[in-house]
């Protein structure tokens, strides 16, 4: 159907999420980049705020005042990514004002947002901010000198690219007006899509070049008062940055040595104050920004290096308190784990394992000077909230609970943890989400991107779609197959060139493990998922003719075709270890579009126009073999989405589509 706006579908799922969402316009719904003071005083985080049912969610940076999340930054426009200074006498953050495009650096005193919140009610606070000089681009993210007189800032152009899991496309803005038939150009890598590094001197007010020319730094920190640690390539496409190096940067004469190359990726560099400790994380990786793996830690001194042993842990954040203690946190199996490690004796202490969420795609945390940390946690039945952990106790400072996420509680149904055994004998674990009453009941077999990526318990389990479901009277599983996050490096790298192998017996085996406890009804058995989602909801239909609807979003069917249009082609091309121009490499045998003759299944095939990852044609290429073989199927294509759905003005017509094709085809 081409406009649902006018059904009463829509209009129930227009219902939902403004009961939903509504409660809290204008205040935070969703948290993440928790960060708090040296001493512990004063905490920020990152709120996620909806004015109206429309657009993408604007972030803005809250504090903690008397329990409640009051305004940190001008609401005028969006704030991210606030950081303490060492003293606490101030904070930095990224601000874009409305009507602007792009980041840029400011700076606030705690003191002054106090007295600006103390001033007018909480909800129109409105603390005032210092800009610093404008960069050509956008600021993605700052970092404090250790004496805190200068502050770090990564600038990607306004042309670089955008990972998957930021939506893809690029960070290009909106140029002077052209006429409606004027081509687009491409030719080479411009100049525009560089990330460079920059260093403002809060003293002076000067902001000065601090990365080499010709270096692509990706994401950077500072190593001790007058060095820089950070994750370089000496291109700047996407696909280059699974191939990057960790570098040491002299900002005076901008010079760079490599310190650290990996077979695998590099992420998430932090260095000790005092620059003689450095650490990174390193993995099997699918997605810039979404890195799950071993902890590294080199005495820069000595040039040693050790892999810390983390129990099991893969690390998701890290971050130096003390000139030789590092606070971590990660995921392991389903569990958000919170340690510290010392570098002068090699000694891990865990502060805390819960089967709760900690992060926004990964367990993420902040750290006082003696180690306590600030986590946003979350479950499927819990709304964000912002807890302080010490010890054993675990503090709640603040929650964005309020009449809609308990409305949201009292159509989601329940979750709980699950695992099962793959044909090989490997354990899978997964979440299950259930209506209330007795199963059995229709499946909807939730799959997540990456593939390194990984499902926790979590509040909606990070996908809109699964407490509407759920409350339609559908069960809903959120796998984790091989190649997951959070069960270490082995399991992570078993998916290497072999996606669509036996991740595909994993999930398979998932299924008939449900069938068989009596929860599940075989014969309405559904597949939704996104990126490797959607690769994976495409594959699967063409393996097995069991499923009676599937929802491929974003998907790769073609790895022929992706090999000669995605951004990260490169990337596609390693994972599977295929060479597209070799005829009978997985390109060929792991591609849905040259297997639709096997598919029984109807598939809503759904994209972005402006998707780079995956472009559009991909979902086109599997829709097109669908029908020429007589297979139901529907093509969705959003005009100004990238990599996924994100904006609501969208979002109400894509679950409506969702809710219908489901209900068409197995209802519950």
């Amino acid at each position: 159907m081409h406009d649902v706006r006018g059904l009463d579908e829509f209009a129930a799922v227009e219902d939902h999420l403004l009961r939903w969402h509504a409660p809290a316009f204008g205040r935070p719904h969703a948290l993440s980049e928790p960060e708090v003071s040296a001493d512990g005083s004063q905490v920020l985080v990152t709120g996620s705020v909806l004015d109206r049912l429309q657009g993408v969610p604007v972030p803005r940076l809250f504090t903690v005042r008397k329990g409640a999340l009051v305004p940190a930054a001008p609401s005028d426009g969006a704030s991210r990514g606030g950081r303490f200074a060492p003293d606490g006498t101030r904070f930095a953050f990224l601000r874009a004002p409305h009507g602007e495009e792009g980041f840029q650096l400011h700076l606030s005193s705690p003191a002054e947002a106090e007295a600006d919140a103390e001033a007018v009610a909480p909800a129109e606070a409105a603390p005032r901010a210092e800009a610093a000089p404008r960069v050509d681009g956008t600021v993605e993210y700052l970092h404090w000198s250790p004496a805190g007189d200068r502050v770090l800032i990564g600038v990607a152009g306004n042309g670089a690219d955008l990972s998957g899991g930021q939506g893809s496309g690029t960070t290009a803005r909106t140029g002077p007006g052209l006429p409606t038939w004027h081509p687009t150009v491409e030719s080479g890598v411009p100049e525009s899509a560089w990330r460079t590094l920059w260093i403002y001197d809060v003293t002076t007010g000067t902001l000065s070049p601090a990365s080499p020319e010709g270096v692509n730094c990706w994401e950077a920190s500072w190593c001790g008062p007058d060095r820089l640690l950070a994750i370089t390539s000496g291109s700047p496409s996407e696909d280059s940055w699974y191939d990057s190096t960790l570098a040491i940067i002299d900002p005076s004469d901008r010079s760079h040595r490599d310190l650290l190359l990996s077979q695998v990726q590099l992420a998430l560099p932090a260095a000790s104050p005092d620059g003689r400790y450095a650490s990174v994380v390193e993995g099997v990786c699918s997605d810039r920004q979404v890195m799950a793996g071993d902890l590294i830690v080199i005495d820069l001194a000595s040039g040693a290096r050790s892999a810390v042993d983390t129990a099991g842990t893969d690390v998701t954040a890290a971050r130096w308190f003390s000139p030789h203690r590092l606070g971590y946190a990660g995921q392991r199996g389903l569990d958000s784990v919170l340690a510290r490690y010392d570098a002068k004796t090699g000694a891990v202490t865990e502060l805390r394992s819960t089967s709760r969420s900690s992060g926004y795609r990964y367990p993420d945390a902040a750290f006082t000077s003696s180690g306590v940390a600030l986590v946003v946690e979350d479950a499927y039945r819990l709304p964000h909230q912002l807890v302080r952990v010490s010890g054993t106790s675990a503090e709640v400072l603040a929650s964005v609970r309020h009449d809609g996420t308990d409305y949201l509680l009292s159509v989601c149904g329940s979750s709980a943890a699950v695992s099962w055994e793959a044909p090989d004998g490997l354990r899978v674990e997964g979440v299950l989400a259930v209506p209330e009453g007795d199963g059995p009941f229709p499946l909807v077999v939730n799959i997540h991107g990456g593939p390194v990526w990984a499902f926790q318990d979590s509040w909606s389990m990070r996908y809109p779609w699964v407490p509407l479901l759920v409350s339609r009277g559908y069960a809903v599983l959120s796998p984790n197959p091989r190649g997951s996050g959070g069960r270490g490096q082995d399991f992570a790298g078993r998916v290497v060139g072999d996606m669509g192998g036996r991740d595909t017996a994993d999930i398979l085996s998932g299924i008939d493990d449900l069938v068989g406890r009596g929860l599940v009804d075989p014969a309405r058995v559904g597949l939704i998922g996104g990126s490797y989602g959607g690769f994976m909801s495409s594959w699967l239909v063409t393996q097995d003719q069991r499923f009676a609807a599937a929802v491929p979003v974003s998907p790769v069917t073609d790895w022929y075709s992706q090999s000669f249009t995605s951004n990260v082609a490169g990337w596609g091309k390693a994972f599977l270890k295929a060479d597209p121009e070799t005829p009978g490499t997985m390109a060929h045998t792991r591609s849905p579009v040259l297997r639709a003759s096997a598919v029984r299944t109807p598939c809503l095939n759904v994209a972005g126009a402006l998707d780079r990852c995956t472009p559009a044609a991909q979902a086109r290429e599997f829709h097109q073999a669908l029908t020429a073989h007589g297979v139901e199927s529907s093509l969705v294509i959003y005009p100004e989405e990238g990599h996924g759905i994100r904006s609501y003005s969208a979002m109400a017509d894509f679950l409506t589509r969702v809710t219908l094709w489901f209900g068409r085809h197995m209802p519950a």
